[in-house]
């Protein structure tokens, strides 16, 4: 048998459909229907094994405890991937809660596409860069959103979860401080991005206090050449800061440059990267600061949840703290 339709289900109970969509639908305007036609309605919709559509569902109910996930970036390109313990952690927290998710998948910022977003109860959103007018359009009609990464976007009205970038990016450097290092070159990507722009304002106010010398390289790391290192450490510097991005392109890159160099780490150059480094990297551990991505999806999940269901007293814009990494790749100066 194919689908079920109301219209089966009205023939079956001898009713109109009028009166199977009134009792389906929970009778929320509140008909006058006697007991035994709504029983007749129900047993009928059982007999014939009627299942609503969700989409339905969703128009005629207020929630349907449904959670979307919208990723502008390809969401599960690797395990060792900087999206995969964020969404094992949304995944976590969202069956905690009793809650089902509906995966986007289109990594286009279409606002149609976006729009689609509305079959869910509220929807989580991470990558990179925000298309401001399509949220924009889904917070003045009022849908439950949480962007995964701190946002200043809209005036900072965006609800999001994010990790502590700036205090964490300045102990890196109190760190190479405290071990004697004076002159440091900081490599980020050339886009802009809040968490890049995070990790150069605590790099650079932790300079300021310590006294360290900075010079901020802006690379995707296609220039990135042995002689180009070579040159910083005749130059003086005594170690290398990395920015670490979704991609690791920058981190990758400085890896390659350095091996091709025959510069030893931290022998005759310290290295630490704002986060971590792809897993299976090969050398000593890279020092640095573990960015909590596990954390912040099952945050993002208990805020977005907040918002669907008010009154639960979650903050709209939350920073988790990234615990630092000793790592074996700062070495003391002399």
């Amino acid at each position: 048998m194919g689908k079920v339709r109301q219209a089966d289900i009205a023939r079956v109970a001898g009713v109109s459909q009028a009166t199977v969509s009134v009792v389906l639908g929970g009778n929320r305007a509140g008909v006058r229907l006697s007991e035994r036609t709504r029983l007749r309605v129900l047993e009928a919709a059982e007999r014939l094994g009627y299942l609503p559509d969700p989409v339905s569902s969703r128009l005629t109910s207020a929630r349907n405890d449904l959670l979307g996930v919208y990723a502008f970036t390809p969401a599960f390109p690797d395990v060792a991937d900087g999206y995969y313990p964020i969404l094992a952690g949304v995944e976590a927290e969202a069956a905690a809660l009793g809650k089902d998710l509906i995966m986007f998948t289109a990594s286009s910022a279409a606002p149609d596409r976006i729009r689609r977003t509305r079959l869910a109860d509220g929807c989580l959103f991470l990558g990179r860069h925000v298309p401001v007018d399509a949220l924009a359009g889904l917070l003045h009609a009022g849908f439950p959103i949480v962007y995964i990464g701190r946002r200043t976007e809209m005036g900072g009205r965006i609800p999001h979860v994010g990790a502590d970038y700036v205090s964490a990016s300045a102990e890196v450097i109190t760190r190479l401080a405290r071990a004697g290092h004076r002159r440091v070159r900081y490599l980020r990507e050339p886009d802009e991005a809040p968490s890049s722009g995070d990790r150069e304002r605590g790099v650079r106010g932790a300079a300021a206090d310590a006294g360290v010398s900075l010079a901020v390289t802006r690379t995707d790391g296609t220039d990135l050449a042995p002689a180009t290192i070579a040159g910083w450490l005749a130059d003086g510097v005594t170690a290398l800061v990395v920015e670490e991005t979704d991609t690791f392109a920058v981190f990758d890159a400085a890896h390659r440059a350095l091996r091709a160099a025959g510069i030893s780490v931290p022998g005759d150059i310290s290295l630490a990267v704002l986060g971590r480094p792809p897993g299976g990297a090969p050398g000593p551990v890279v020092s640095g600061f573990e960015v909590p991505r596990r954390a912040l999806g099952r945050a993002a999940v208990r805020l977005l949840a907040s918002l669907v269901e008010p009154g639960t007293g979650e903050p709209p814009h939350r920073l988790l703290p990234c615990p630092p990494v000793p790592g074996e790749t700062i070495a003391t100066v002399a």
